[in-house]
Parts: structure tokens; sequence; C-alpha cells
């Protein structure tokens, strides 16, 4: 990696959304180290301030501290989202008010958005990928075509403020792609 490649993100700050519990820890994990190692600032939000637990698919794995809750963070403060997958962890967010509107003020501001794995569902929920092509872990393509995107089984998708990718094995190619959008930016 050259310098250049390690500065891309450097002066910006890149959200990552989470439900307290549930998150896939290798989705929130390696975006998180490209984020850093590019140059970028990560931080936690949450819908309580605290702990967040993350899973290995079923099993508990690390727990990480929270900076922020959606309530209280300001998209104004962020360069990029992040929303890292893992079934329960989009589950939960998409019922959460506060991540919600988090998400859909994210995206009226214009700001680019990386979505992995169950990740989009929080997208349908907040009514923002109308138009959109997007991919995302197999079984969330009719919750996806019913919200009026295109869905297509690829390991990267990008589309304008938009970076999908389907599972953990796709995570080489949606860092490159997260870290180039959020550069963009």
């Amino acid at each position: 990696m050259t310098n250049a490649d390690t500065t891309t993100l450097q002066g910006k700050t890149i959200a990552f959304g989470v439900a307290n519990e549930g998150i896939e820890q290798v989705e929130l994990e390696e975006p998180w180290n490209a984020v850093r190692a590019a140059g970028g600032a990560a931080v936690l939000i949450s819908m309580e301030v605290g702990k967040a637990q993350a899973f290995n698919h079923l099993d508990k794995a690390d727990v990480f501290d929270v900076d922020t809750t959606f309530a209280e963070a300001s998209v104004s403060d962020y360069d990029g989202l992040v929303l890292p997958g893992g079934v329960a962890n989009p589950d939960t967010l998409r019922t959460d008010e506060d991540a919600v509107r988090f998400v859909q003020d994210f995206v009226a501001a214009g700001k680019p958005v990386a979505a992995i794995c169950q990740a989009p569902w929080t997208l349908v929920e907040a009514g923002v990928l109308e138009g959109r092509r997007l991919t995302s872990w197999p079984s969330l393509q009719t919750d996806i075509r019913n919200a009026g995107a295109t869905w297509v089984d690829e390991e990267v998708v990008r589309d304008g403020w938009l970076v999908t990718s389907r599972k953990p094995d796709d995570l080489p190619a949606f860092n490159r792609a997260l870290v180039e959008l959020f550069s963009d930016a």
C-alpha cells in the first residue's frame, strides 16, 4: 500500500451504525480497519450508550464501545456511513425510529453509505432505495425489489451514493469500494 493509498480518507469521519447486539463481527471490524488504514476516523453509533455485542455468525464474539447514539448523533459530523450485517443487527435497526431517521437524514444530505449482507434491510425501512441497483445477502432480494430497487448477485455494487456487498467473503472488494466511495465524497 502506498502512502497515497493510506491517506485517502484523511480528515474524514465515518459513522458505523449498529444495534447494541447482533452485529456480524467481521463485517464491523474489517471495514473499520479499512477506514482507519486509509487515514479516516471511525465512530460507533448505536441505539444505546455502552457496549455493542458482536457475533461470529450465531456465537457471541467481542464487545465494542459505543461512541454515541443515533438520537444524539448529527449527520453533519460524518462523511460516510457503514452499515454492517448480521441478521439481528439490521433487523433491530429497522425497528428503531432514531436509527431509521439517521439513515434517512444521511441519504437526504447526499452523503455516501456502504452496506453489506443483511444491512440493506435498514435502507429498505428508511425508504431510500427507489431506483437503486444493489446487492445483499440473497434472502433480501424480494424486500429490495419491493422497495423499488434492482437486486443483483455481484460481489460489490456501487450505485451513486451507495456501495453494497453480499457476504463476508466479499469484504476485500467491499472495503476497497467503500474507501473509494468515501474518498470521493
